[in-house]
């Protein structure tokens, strides 16, 4: 392959000389374009000076503390222009591609599903990124998405806010649990009404579940108090799992039920709508591939999970 002369002007026109002629002509100075590119002026004054003798032309005319683009400066600046643009465009691409492969997500659940089975489907499509999750109340998810200690949430209702972004994903109601054991048990269907006459087992405030189960009774026109206030789901799982009385929870919330007997409740039998949601201001590449799964397609087993 012939190789270039030194005084080939294409030789000369190498991206950082390019860069150089670009920030003093847009600056006016050594100085500034220094400052801008983050080198030192001795630097970029090289650049140009390079620059200039290679081409066998002078770029700028020095007048007092300004330099002033000759004509033909102006029209390689044009074009080099464009070549700097280009160059950012393909340092992005790598960015993106490096986050893609190697990068972080950080994920808020209400309950596990249906946000695990759609981090499993992206552990398939993105088995190099690390995917962290928080775990919490409905409240404490909306205010980990909103402080940006996550990237995206998944939760029902989240807030229906101009700063958030938001994708509908499925719908659930929710149901009454019991031991198997429990009288209810065999109900094809209950009402607060019946509810309020046993053990009930609530969830602390800020939880969607406990929302929807206190707006139920405040329908039905009765206050029950409450045996056991929980502060977890599992906690509620496990206290219905010993028979300690009637929780409640999303129908669509776990995967593992420790063989408890959901119950639709009359009530509470509309179905509200999951989301997957997060702040418009901080999208980028991982959080946009989470928001397009296809929850369908993540249900089904995969071995990236």
């Amino acid at each position: 392959m012939k190789s270039l002369s030194p005084k080939d002007p294409v030789a000369a026109l190498t991206f950082s000389r390019l860069r150089a002629l670009n920030a003093v002509t847009e600056t006016g100075s050594f100085s500034a374009a220094a400052r801008r590119m983050a080198v030192s002026q001795a630097t970029v004054s090289q650049q140009v000076r390079d620059l200039e003798r290679a081409l066998g032309a002078e770029l700028f005319r020095r007048s007092a503390n300004d330099m002033i683009p000759t004509p033909l400066c102006q029209q390689i600046y044009d074009i080099a222009r464009e070549i700097e643009d280009d160059g950012l465009k393909i340092a992005e691409l790598l960015r993106r591609h490096r986050t893609m492969e190697h990068g972080e997500l950080r994920v808020g659940l209400g309950q596990p599903l249906p946000g695990m089975a759609l981090i499993r489907g992206f552990r398939s499509r993105f088995p190099g990124v690390e995917v962290k999750i928080e775990m919490g109340s409905w409240g404490r998810i909306v205010e980990a998405v909103a402080e940006g200690r996550v990237d995206v949430g998944v939760l029902p209702e989240p807030p229906e806010q101009e700063r958030f972004r938001r994708r509908r994903i499925q719908s659930q109601s929710v149901v009454a649990i019991v031991h198997p054991d429990h009288p209810l048990a065999g109900r094809p269907m209950v009402s607060c009404a019946d509810l309020a006459a046993e053990r009930l087992i609530f969830r602390t405030a800020g939880s969607s579940t406990q929302r929807v189960v206190d707006d139920g009774f405040r329908r039905a026109g009765v206050a029950p108090r409450p045996s056991i206030v929980m502060d977890t789901r599992d906690g509620v799982l496990d206290a219905v799992s010993h028979d300690l009385g009637v929780g409640f929870m999303w129908s669509k919330g776990a995967s593992r039920q420790a063989e408890l007997t959901q119950l639709p409740c009359r009530e509470m039998s509309r179905e509200r709508p999951d989301y997957i949601f997060a702040l418009r201001s901080t999208a980028t590449p991982l959080s946009n591939a989470f928001f397009a799964l296809d929850p369908e397609q993540s249900e089904r087993p995969s071995s990236g999970f």
